[in-house]
């Protein structure tokens, strides 16, 4: 969550799941849970049936919005719109939590009086430089004090506190504007405003679900953030009921982010180096947060223990001291580099790879402006797939309109297991790390994952023995997964050894200097008992800090975590902490030390997450002493009004609290609405500038590639597209689309389209179409439905139309399904992550 959750983890949810029964109101909004996370909505129906408020905001009807007591229709990419007229509301009528606010955010900071926001400057923040198209952000700084401390405002009154500067922001976003923009009408939007700021109080608690229809704009990020401030300022962060919930579109993919898959972290989120980055000593001091509060946790100032005992996970004894631990083998970015997504398949259109590994992924068909990725598969020298069934990536070479004559590309298919052939974990997205059992042995030659590792790494390592350039990254690894044969190849994988060197090691005997006698903490060779003991001396070793504690010693012990399956459960909320295992520390809801007031009494004691306990009962001492009672908390220390040793609750951040102003995020330290590229109006109605000013744009006119294109206010593009998932396929349905049954039930490529639009246009239910953009087009069949209905935006009638993205040419074999929607969808992403803008764009819809 930008400033806020991902400071532990990118996109994860604040609470879970289960946690969802316990709101008062749930908005839902960039999600559709009843057919794209069926179960979770088994705990929105549970919330209801006590009471709770469900509210939909979609630019389509959906399964979800049929449960609703709350639809409210809006246009794809106005989000910050429809919540920043909500930030106005809470702020208009004194709804928001104010001790809270005042308590637990940087709502009191004093900003730099030079920093002035888009108000004031047609549509930009202070700063901005229109060659580079990012800011300097020297004037979003806070101001000072002698102890180098945030100075603050407790009366939230000064025109230069967060507060204030927030509200002057937000005080462009009346209804009237908001409505014009969004086409939400007034009244919708007032019923919205009003149910969920209900929320404000001790005795309530509001959560939002998000998914992808949040995260695929050109302001994603900061999507996200305005309902971070909205749920900061409602006191919604912390408490059972309440936070911000990512609903991650595969079982793992929580798991394959915490584990490093992107391209600028490494496991547990520890930030890749570059090239500049020289030394061990120089990662800690670059990347290692500081404060000068007391209070203030400060956790990421452990990160110089979580990135040497990585590096002893990675190279064991052959990482000393002397070398930093093989900080030096670790691989360095270039400086500057992205190698996200957009980007990498820019390279690669270009020619600038030479071969590329797919591996459980299908970018020929999910990647945006698909036929760009197709054709830079072309450019490739070779190309390894590893899946399950062939594809439309595997089989680029002899896609529609390509001659396999023409193609240089080297292809092989390497088979792997299913989920259920093969033994390991998954981590959903409320950060819970499951164990799973193998159910029946691989399908002819297909193998697990990491066996497949296993045989490519010692491979690689073979040719490296003989030579090559910078060998020493490979053979000075560590790769004790297995029994060995003489010449060191492992001859059965074991998968346990993995989950065993993530959850870390004592590779000495460890002691707690700090009591008279010195007390052992860590025994050598035994796994270490959580991150706590983690040390930055090279002494221990950990595969990814925030799982250290997941396959650990209980009295004497050996336990795998994730393997737990108690039923037993804390204050009937839901969290059951006997069940699997949940990082960090088992911790069911983060930042739950903002769940109490400063004394560490609950703000809501029927909803108690954790409260303080001057008396807690020490089960193995008999023994009582002041502790937390509940959850696992947010750190052990004393709640905040112990004025020796209260801390803040926000510990992952340097300065302890939750995150309403933003300075980090490269497009602004406050949410702004900009359109979409490709968007039906000519003007921003919020400001002069139409698009995110800090987004790169692809398209470059004298480099004679015409793929990157963009089309807005075009007549020959004139409606909205967006895209989705079903529940009848998986993706771009690999998987699915190979099950007879499921293609019985969701055969082909559609679009759904309006009465008004089909009327219009003389497409009746069931037509073939053909619907284009400046990419490409494809053929679907209409679906004329209510369900999507026409916009007035700024005095005109916008029409949205809607396709699923699950289709592609391979199979069926016989092209009955169509082809990918990402065919019509434009390389452009959003300015921190680059996750690409697939939500909103422009096409053209003709009967075929």
């Amino acid at each position: 969550m930008a400033a806020l959750a991902e400071s532990y983890g990118r996109g994860a949810m604040t609470n879970h799941w289960i946690d969802v029964k316990n709101a008062d109101v749930i908005l839902v909004m960039g999600a559709n849970p009843a057919e794209n996370h069926p179960v979770s909505m088994k705990w929105i129906m549970k919330a209801k049936e006590k009471g709770a408020k469900l509210i939909v905001v979609d630019p389509r009807f959906t399964r979800t919005a049929s449960k609703a007591d709350i639809f409210a229709p809006m246009r794809s990419g106005t989000d910050i719109a429809f919540l920043g007229g909500m930030i106005k509301y809470i702020i208009d009528n004194n709804l928001y939590f104010k001790d809270y606010v005042v308590n637990y955010t940087n709502a009191t900071y004093l900003v730099n009086p030079e920093f002035k926001g888009p108000g004031e400057l047609k549509g930009f923040f202070s700063g901005y430089d229109e060659k580079t198209r990012k800011y300097d952000k020297k004037t979003w700084s806070f101001q000072m004090d002698e102890k180098g401390l945030p100075k603050k405002d407790l009366t939230l009154k000064d025109p230069n506190c967060v507060f204030q500067l927030m509200k002057k922001h937000y005080s462009r976003y009346t209804l009237d504007k908001v409505s014009a923009i969004t086409g939400t009408p007034k009244e919708k939007l007032v019923e919205v405003y009003k149910t969920y700021a209900s929320t404000g109080k001790p005795n309530r608690a509001g959560t939002e679900l998000y998914a992808m229809g949040w995260t695929q704009h050109t302001v994603g990020t900061q999507n996200i953030r305005t309902m971070s401030i909205i749920q900061l300022l409602l006191g919604n962060i912390g408490m059972a009921g309440g936070g911000i919930n990512a609903l991650r579109g595969a079982s793992n993919v929580q798991g394959s982010t915490d584990y490093g898959l992107l391209f600028h972290i490494l496991p547990g989120y520890l930030p890749v180096p570059s090239a500049a980055v020289v030394d061990l000593k120089t990662y800690i001091e670059k990347f290692t947060p500081k404060t000068k509060d007391p209070k203030s946790v400060n956790w990421w100032g452990n990160r110089g223990k979580y990135i040497t005992s990585y590096l002893k996970a990675i190279w064991g004894t052959n990482g000393t001291a002397a070398n930093g631990f093989g900080y030096e083998w670790l691989p360095k970015l270039d400086e500057g580099q992205n190698g996200s997504w957009l980007m990498l398949f820019d390279q690669m259109f270009k020619g600038k790879f030479e071969g590329f590994f797919s591996w459980g992924m299908n970018p020929a068909c999910s990647g945006s402006n698909a036929e760009k990725v197709r054709k830079a598969l072309s450019k490739l020298k070779w190309m390894v797939s590893v899946e399950l069934f062939d594809n439309e990536t595997a089989s680029f070479w002899k896609g529609p309109g390509v001659n396999p004559k023409d193609i240089q590309t080297e292809v092989f298919q390497l088979p792997a297991a299913s989920t259920i052939e093969k033994e390991g974990s998954i981590s959903n997205s409320g950060r819970l790390a499951q164990w799973s059992y193998k159910a029946v042995e691989p399908v002819g030659q297909s193998k697990p994952d990491s066996e497949i590792i296993n045989e490519l790494y010692f491979r690689v390592k073979k040719l490296y023995q003989k030579g090559g350039k910078f060998p020493d990254p490979i053979l000075n690894l560590t790769w004790n997964y297995g029994d060995k044969r003489a010449d060191g190849k492992i001859t059965k994988f074991d998968i346990h050894k993995v989950a065993k060197e993530i959850n870390g090691y004592y590779l000495e005997d460890l002691f707690d200097k700090k009591v008279t006698p010195p007390k052992q903490i860590g025994k050598k060779g035994d796994l270490c008992t959580n991150f706590v003991t983690l040390q930055a001396d090279g002494t221990t070793s950990c595969g990814n800090w925030l799982y250290s504690g997941s396959y650990t010693l209980k009295d004497g012990k050996v336990i795998n975590m994730m393997a737990r399956r108690g039923k037993k459960d804390i204050g009937g909320l839901g969290m059951y902490p006997e069940w699997a295992w949940c990082w960090p520390l088992n911790r069911r809801i983060i930042y739950n030390r903002a769940s109490v007031d400063p004394t560490g009494k609950p703000w809501d004691p029927k909803r108690s997450v954790i409260k303080w306990n001057p008396n807690k009962l020490d089960p193995k001492t008999k023994k009582t002493a002041p502790g937390w009672d509940g959850d696992v908390p947010d750190g052990p220390a004393p709640p905040l009004a112990d004025e020796k040793a209260g801390k803040y609750p926000f510990i992952m951040r340097a300065d302890g609290m939750g995150a309403i102003f933003g300075p980090g995020l490269a497009d602004g330290p406050f949410p702004e609405h900009y359109e979409a590229l490709e968007c039906p109006v000519q003007e921003n109605l919020m400001s002069k500038q139409r698009i995110n000013p800090t987004i790169k744009l692809f398209y470059d006119k004298g480099s004679g590639l015409p793929d990157d294109v963009f089309f807005s206010c075009d007549i020959r593009y004139p409606y909205v597209a967006t895209t989705y998932r079903v529940s009848e396929h998986w993706q771009t349905g690999v998987m699915t689309r190979h099950e007879p049954w499921q293609m019985e039930m969701m055969p082909q490529q559609f679009v759904e389209i309006s009465k008004e639009l089909a009327a219009e246009k003389g497409i009746k239910n069931g037509d073939k179409v053909t619907v284009s953009s400046g990419r490409g087009k494809i053929w679907a069949i209409a679906w004329v439905t209510e369900r999507f209905k026409p916009f007035k935006v700024a005095g005109s009638t916008i029409h949205q139309i809607g396709l699923p993205w699950c289709f592609g040419w391979q199979y069926p074999e016989d092209g009955s399904g169509g082809d990918s929607s990402n065919l019509l969808t434009p390389t452009i992403g959003d300015p921190n992550t680059m996750i690409p803008e697939t939500k909103a764009f422009m096409v053209n819809v003709e009967k075929a």
